[in-house]
């Protein structure tokens, strides 16, 4: 594992990322979604894409990025062109699952994403009970902690605040103007993102493919070299 700090807005972050140096010319970067970390990435995907130099990344706040900031995803992908650039990385290919790939999508290049967030779909009637009876709680000055998403789990409070700032962003501005090319893989089984969101991204982003998968949210864990072959078949 290696760090690189860096300084956004007047505060300092510490990036850890694993390097694998396939000696080739091409690089390309993971991006972990929300609450995972750059061993989840490597786990699916180091015995892939061998035609790249490998750099997966802990976000900050996951894994060993430290953070005690509140961000947007926006600030995601800021840090990471700076992280880019002390590096002096210019990826040829960004893979994101989940939160990585709306980070993904804010950058300058070719992108695979992975069960993608940045769709807002209807809540369910359970999630909009606990949402009014967490407003409840807070006008009472009540704890309602237990109330909160399995994803809003044992984050300090910056990183809640933060979860709270993206999980409602509308990215659909973002997607519609994406000029690069996008290769969009999607679990069929998805319940975090509907197979539908990813139909609809696809349909948003010109230059895109759209391939669904069997599994759910993760179904990319034990498919890295199915995505790496669909991935190569259409360049």
């Amino acid at each position: 594992m290696a760090i690189r700090k860096i300084i956004y807005k007047q505060n300092d972050f510490t990036i850890a990322y694993d390097f694998i140096n396939h000696q080739k010319e091409k690089n390309i970067v993971f991006l972990h979604g929300w609450g995972s970390n750059k061993e989840l990435m490597s786990l699916a995907f180091r015995e892939s894409f061998k035609d790249f130099n490998h750099y997966y990344i802990d976000l900050p706040g996951f894994g060993r990025s430290p953070n005690n900031q509140v961000l947007i995803t926006k600030d995601y992908a800021n840090i990471m062109r700076l992280f880019f650039t002390d590096l002096k990385l210019t990826p040829d290919l960004i893979i994101g699952h989940s939160f990585g790939g709306k980070i993904a999508a804010l950058l300058d290049s070719e992108i695979l994403l992975l069960s993608s967030a940045g769709i807002l779909e209807k809540k369910s009637l359970i999630t909009k009970i606990k949402i009014y009876c967490a407003k409840i709680f807070k006008f009472l000055h009540i704890n309602s902690s237990f109330l909160r998403s399995k994803d809003a789990n044992n984050l300090n409070i910056e990183m809640y605040e933060t979860f709270k700032n993206v999980v409602d962003e509308d990215f659909e501005k973002i997607f519609s103007s994406f000029k690069y090319k996008a290769t969009i893989f999607w679990g069929k089984s998805d319940k975090a993102t509907s197979l539908e969101s990813g139909k609809k991204i696809s349909s948003l982003i010109k230059n895109s493919r759209f391939y669904p998968l069997d599994g759910d949210h993760f179904f990319f864990l034990k498919q890295g070299k199915i995505i790496d072959d669909l991935y190569k078949k259409g360049l």
